[in-house]
């Protein structure tokens, strides 16, 4: 058993924290918002993710997994101090530092033994060593002298997959440029490491830059195929059996080479820019990463443009119904979510909007509060009602295998924009629905 703190009860802490309580160790969470602390106490938890719940519920129970917001006798608690607050994206589009310095400069004011300081945020390269400076200005303020190892230890956790990402990780980065801090972590993640070792071990500026490098080649991926999509609809071909023929050639594979209507959440969007930025910063012009967002940007109003050209340009007093809000299936965040810029867009052309998702409802009646033409529905097949045509916007399972005589009986214009390529053109087609997809079905008549 170890002794854990964790600044941040966000996505990345609060997973982070119960998983490592789920190994047997005690872990303190240490979050500024009372509120939220006293949600967490009484099993109250702000985010969706499966499986989390009920392992905050049990370990806080048990007594593993406390919550608080008394930094010091948290400090004084942790052999390892975990800060996973936010890095949001500043105005010129990279990270925005202050809370992980913050929480730096707390530890700092309080450290009374050793510990190892864990950079567990996704931070532009160099945060070590800015984070080392921060704990050791407070350290000297006080004319204390204790010794404190940093470590960069980047999340690799997907949204909607997390606790099973945290409990069985394909890999644990460590950045560490001290032999005491990494015996330290290897004890930590032995329970991780029982079939095999995951630990990779590098330097800091190393580890915190494979975080930023595997975001934005997932990204990367992601908005190639999109680009390969759009090419696709102008040449005539099918951009799906284009994905399965270049994904049986084992040096691309079949992960991440779905087309769709871009990518969104908290991670690809951000890093992906944040670390354009840091390469500007060393004067380099990181060009590809331009493009790859630039693209994105481009693909989230692809649903519209295609529902748009249906209707020729008149949107004003049609219904469109949206299967789907969340970024991703399993969540119910809308963080740079296609489905908002398809809303927003939809609302100014005059259209009206019924929508069903299975999480994400209470989250988009907080961004968008009640208005006239928002109407967030309780089941899925309720969306139709009154409903001109269908958008799946979100790949959520329960939408795999639809009822198409329920949907072409119901909507008034009988047509579905799959925004993921879920069905099969030539069975929507069969069943007396219009299809346009990305990169399949209709959308190839469009630009010929």
């Amino acid at each position: 058993m170890m002794k854990i703190t964790i600044f941040g009860t966000g996505y990345v802490g609060l997973v982070t924290g119960a998983c490592l309580a789920e190994m047997g160790n005690h872990v303190i969470c240490v979050d500024i918002d009372a509120s939220k602390v006293a949600r967490l106490r009484s099993g109250d938890i702000p985010i969706y993710e499966p499986g989390l719940e009920a392992i905050v519920r049990q370990n806080h129970a048990s007594g593993r997994l406390e919550f608080t917001v008394d930094a010091a006798p948290a400090i004084a608690h942790g052999d390892v101090i975990f800060i996973a607050v936010g890095t949001p994206p500043d105005e010129d589009g990279s990270a925005d530092l202050q809370y992980v310095l913050a929480v730096a400069a707390t530890i700092g004011r309080h450290l009374g033994r050793y510990a190892v300081v864990v950079n567990k945020s996704t931070v532009p390269v160099g945060t070590a060593d800015r984070v080392r400076e921060a704990v050791a200005a407070e350290l000297a303020a006080r004319g204390a002298t204790v010794e404190f190892d940093v470590v960069s230890n980047p999340e690799f956790l997907k949204e909607g997959a997390a606790v099973a990402d945290c409990l069985r990780p394909d890999r644990i980065i460590v950045g560490a440029s001290s032999d005491r801090a990494v015996a330290v972590l290897h004890k930590l993640y032995a329970p991780f490491n029982r079939n095999h070792d995951r630990m990779v071990v590098m330097d800091e500026r190393s580890a915190e830059l494979t975080k930023y490098a595997a975001n934005a080649m997932l990204a990367t991926k992601i908005s190639f195929m999109n680009e390969i999509a759009n090419i696709a609809e102008r040449v005539g071909a099918d951009v799906e059996l284009v994905r399965q023929g270049i994904g049986s050639d084992p040096r691309i594979g079949y992960h991440f080479i779905y087309p769709g209507a871009g990518y969104g959440g908290s991670c690809f969007p951000k890093d992906v820019q944040a670390l354009e930025r840091t390469a500007h910063s060393y004067g380099y012009e990181a060009r590809l990463l331009g493009a790859v967002e630039a693209v994105n940007r481009q693909q989230k109003s692809k649903l519209f443009e295609l529902i748009s050209h249906h209707f020729n340009g008149e949107l004003a007093g049609k219904t469109i119904a949206l299967w789907g809000l969340a970024f991703k299936p399993n969540t119910d965040d809308m963080r740079e979510a296609p489905s908002r810029r398809l809303m927003e867009a939809l609302w100014e052309a005059g259209a009206k909007v019924r929508a069903f998702d299975p999480e994400a409802r209470d989250e988009t009646r907080h961004l968008y509060g009640d208005r006239d033409d928002l109407v967030l529905c309780e089941q899925a097949y309720d969306v139709l009602q009154g409903a001109d045509v269908l958008v799946v916007v979100t790949e959520w399972k329960a939408f795999r295998s639809p009822d198409y005589a329920r949907i072409r009986a119901t909507l008034a214009e009988p047509a579905i924009f799959d925004g993921r390529n879920l069905y099969d053109p030539a069975v929507v087609e069969e069943a007396g629905l219009m299809y346009y997809g990305i990169g399949r079905g209709r959308s190839l008549q469009i630009h010929r």
